[in-house]
């Protein structure tokens, strides 16, 4: 049994590794974490950048791997305490923007200013208890190649926005929405998706049903 899997197995243990990490009523990740073991686990592509006065609340035991030339501009948090958080190659969370794990960014795709990209939902199922005591209702949400999310929206847990799409700015994406699609509104509905053969966007003659 290696050190992590005995450390996991052990409550007191592991309750006192976490308060080495991170303090308990705060979930930021301690300086000596950022200094000295997040660089031995997260992974930064040659001529990425992560503005200084952002938050980048990330921990060590999960993934946060940032791509070559990605962005990842002034005033986000991006937090992994819950999953892993993966930016790809040339991406770009716009300024304000809140990313939290477990959240994929494929190559190329791009967030606008001040939105909210989460894979996790607070539990609620036991109407006794407070929401903040129950297990997290976690579901990875993916943004796929090229794809890119227009200012102040929302992208709720367990979506997938399919490769090269277009969400519109102030939009609420509760669904999956498929690849060459454009969608705006709340709840993100699609209007337009490409037609290969006309090389178009094409207007949706009837709302198309995303599940």
């Amino acid at each position: 049994m290696g050190i992590v899997s005995k450390i996991k197995s052990n409550p007191k243990t592991k309750q006192l590794a976490l308060r080495l990490i991170a303090p308990k009523r705060n979930p930021r990740p301690r300086l000596w974490v950022r200094w000295f073991l997040n660089p031995l686990k997260h992974k930064r592509g040659k001529g990425s950048t992560i503005r200084r006065n952002s938050r980048i609340d990330v921990f060590p035991w999960n993934r946060f791997d940032v791509g070559e030339l990605t962005t990842i501009e002034s005033f986000c948090t991006v937090n992994n305490g819950s999953g892993d958080v993966i930016l790809g190659d040339k991406v770009r969370v716009g300024i304000g923007s809140v990313v939290i794990g477990p959240v994929v960014m494929g190559h190329g795709s791009g967030l606008g200013q001040h939105v909210f990209v989460s894979g996790f939902n607070h539990g609620f199922a036991d109407g006794s208890k407070n929401s903040s005591d129950q297990p997290l209702d976690i579901k990875p949400t993916v943004i796929e190649d090229e794809a890119h999310i227009g200012a102040n929206s929302v992208v709720l847990a367990g979506v997938t926005i399919g490769k090269r799409c277009q969400i519109g700015a102030g939009s609420v994406v509760t669904k999956d929405i498929p690849p060459y699609s454009v969608a705006v509104g709340n709840p993100a509905k699609v209007i337009k998706t490409f037609n290969p053969d006309t090389g178009e966007w094409e207007r949706v003659e009837k709302e198309l049903v995303v599940v």
